[in-house]
């Protein structure tokens, strides 16, 4: 056994040096993009079943998730999961990266939660965090999430996300919560520890496996969070009996989901960077977004060429400009050859501005009514909870919490 672990491990680190060696890339990086590329699925041990697609197109996702216990053998309905934080009002790298795909691929068998649950595993000002909420219902909504397709619901107005959670915690061990990585980045600075952050990947385990959901749209700082799911899936299954299916993740394999920040590109585009500069969000008036697109970080060549590893900064501006425009990064070149850097980001702001005109004009009228989103996620969160109730139900029955006379 030691000796196939052992030449497994040479195979793996042979493979790495060889394609970093081909394709120029460090080490790093080239982990994460033969990971990214990979489809890793065992049948004995740890299943972990990664699935990649184009940002572009609607999930492929007609294939059936089955699982068993001993002789009995379950086929699950494809189901669609995903969740994101009230963080506010989304920015680009949020919409390219995940919400346009969930409008692509919306339909009944679709659920988009705003998981305020998890956002208060850090500290959050109460008035803050209602309006966020119904931010975050406007940006949806403004972007083309029709809830009339899908579920759009608050994660909190469905109890069975918190009382599934505490089931599937007395699954699951401290050392394994301890070695996820989101963990470990977010206490690094802090001295007291809330337990919520500690544990909050159980919860998120407990928002996919309470709608027996098979396909899950995660970054890939969440694809650990989703082995834990599916870990906890088979844990349960093995004990109680075949209840939940095995989620697979599904993970956006190009610049779509890459977006990153306009002040440094080897960040992504992200909320809780302190400069506001680094990220475009959908409010954004025209002169902010022109703005932020002059400040942005380019580098010492003035030409406008598309190198993503030699020249990442300008890279990711044509990128940008790409997917606002819907143009490809070889015809943005050729049309602005003439142009240097610092003129071509007037160009980028253009096209950006063009692009957010009708989701600003629709999330600013969303928000005049916040009786209306109010109504959608009381009318998503009945949805939910039918769904949710269903399965809480078999899981007290399997369990043994459900006493009758």
């Amino acid at each position: 056994m030691a000796e196939q672990m052992t030449n497994a491990i040479r195979t793996v680190v042979y493979v790495v040096l060889l394609y970093g060696k081909m394709s120029g890339l460090p080490v790093s990086k080239t982990l994460r993009r033969l990971i990214r590329f990979t489809v890793l699925e065992s049948k004995n041990g740890p299943s972990f079943l990664i699935r990649k697609f184009s940002s572009d197109r609607p999930l492929a996702c007609n294939d059936n998730n089955n699982f068993q216990q001993g002789n009995k053998r379950n086929i699950a309905p494809r189901r669609i999961f995903s969740g994101i934080q009230p963080t506010g009002v989304l920015h680009l790298g949020n919409y390219f990266g995940a919400v346009r795909q969930w409008v692509l691929s919306q339909d009944e068998n679709s659920l988009f939660s705003i998981v305020d649950l998890h956002s208060i595993t850090l500290p959050q000002d109460p008035k803050a965090l209602k309006e966020n909420i119904l931010k975050m219902t406007a940006s949806l909504l403004a972007c083309g999430i029709d809830h009339e397709k899908c579920i759009l619901f608050q994660q909190s107005k469905v109890p069975q996300h918190a009382e599934l959670s505490w089931v599937l915690s007395c699954l699951t061990t401290l050392p394994r919560l301890g070695h996820l990585p989101q963990f470990k980045e977010k206490s690094a600075k802090m001295t007291d520890i809330p337990l919520g952050l500690y544990i909050y990947p159980v919860l998120q385990s407990a928002d996919i496996l309470l709608y027996k959901s098979t396909h899950v749209p995660v970054g890939e700082d969440q694809l650990q969070h989703i082995q834990l799911a599916q870990h906890l899936a088979r844990v349960f299954n093995n004990k109680y009996g075949p209840i939940f299916p095995r989620p697979s993740a599904v993970v956006y394999d190009e610049s779509a989901s890459r977006l990153k920040s306009l002040r440094n590109p080897e960040k992504k585009m992200s909320k809780s960077d302190p400069d506001a500069k680094s990220r475009i969000e959908l409010t954004d008036d025209p002169d902010a977004v022109v703005e932020k697109c002059k400040k942005a970080l380019t580098d010492f060549t003035s030409a406008v060429t598309y190198d993503p590893i030699a020249r990442p900064a300008v890279a990711n501006l044509i990128i940008l400009h790409s997917l606002c425009s819907g143009l490809d990064p070889e015809r943005i070149c050729h049309e602005n050859q003439h142009l240097d850097t610092a003129q071509y980001k007037l160009v980028v702001a253009e096209a950006v501005n063009e692009f957010l005109r009708p989701i600003r004009h629709r999330y600013l009228d969303l928000l005049k009514d916040p009786g209306y989103l109010i109504s959608i996620l009381d009318k998503g969160g009945e949805r939910a909870a039918e769904i949710a109730q269903e399965t809480w139900r078999e899981v007290k029955n399997a369990v043994g919490l459900t006493v009758s006379s």
